[in-house]
């Protein structure tokens, strides 16, 4: 459980995560469902990300100036927010 980590292993895990989602909108702009299935799909199944920690860290890179978002229309016709890398989020 993440609450009983210590704060430097926290750290660790953000990071990983942050990673991850800027290696995965590389390939292009995505939505937040689709950036948690490339990351399962990518580690083969080993590393699943609940929306409760994926969408706080998509939240924490916006905030960095690292991604963008916007709101369209996604493959499923519904709304969706999607992320894509800024220049500072691909240095």
């Amino acid at each position: 459980m993440v609450g009983y980590l210590p704060v430097n292993r926290i750290d660790l895990l953000h990071g990983t995560l942050d990673l991850m989602i800027l290696q995965t909108l590389k390939w292009g702009p995505q939505h937040g469902h689709g950036i948690g299935q490339a990351i399962r799909a990518s580690s083969q199944d080993a590393f699943q990300v609940e929306h409760g920690t994926l969408y706080p860290a998509l939240h924490r890179l916006e905030r960095r100036g690292w991604l963008a978002a916007e709101w369209k229309v996604s493959e499923a016709n519904r709304r969706a927010r999607y992320y894509r890398l800024t220049p500072k989020g691909k240095k």
